[in-house]
C-alpha cells in the first residue's frame, strides 16, 4: 500500500464550490483499479488549505491506472481550475518501526 499526499491551495473565495466538486469527483477516483480510501482534510489555520491523502495498492495504480485514465481527464476539469499555485504530489510508503 503507498499513500499518495498532495497539499492543495484553493484561490480564495471558491472553497465552498471546491468542495462541492470534490465530493462528485470523488466518485470518479473511488472507482479506479488499486483505490483503496481517500479522505480530503481543511487546514483550521489557513483558508483555502487543504490535504489529500489517497490509499492505493501500488504507486503505478495511481501514476498510470489513475494518471492515464479517460477518468482522470474528466478528475482534472472537475477540479484543477480550483488550485493556485498548482500542487505537488508525493508518494509515501510505511516505515517498519518493529
Amino acid at each position: 500500500m503507498i499513500l499518495e499526499a498532495v497539499m492543495l491551495q484553493v484561490k480564495q473565495g471558491m472553497e465552498g464550490e471546491y468542495e462541492e466538486a470534490f465530493y462528485n469527483a470523488s466518485k470518479i477516483i473511488s472507482s479506479m483499479k488499486g483505490y483503496i480510501s481517500h479522505e480530503l482534510q481543511r487546514c483550521m489555520e489557513v483558508k483555502g488549505k487543504y490535504l489529500l491523502l489517497v490509499k492505493w495498492e501500488s504507486l503505478e495504480d495511481h501514476t498510470v491506472g489513475f494518471r492515464q485514465s479517460v477518468e482522470y481527464q474528466t478528475w482534472k476539469e472537475q477540479l484543477h481550475h480550483f488550485y493556485d499555485p498548482f500542487p505537488i504530489v508525493e508518494h509515501f510508503e510505511s516505515v517498519n518501526l518493529s
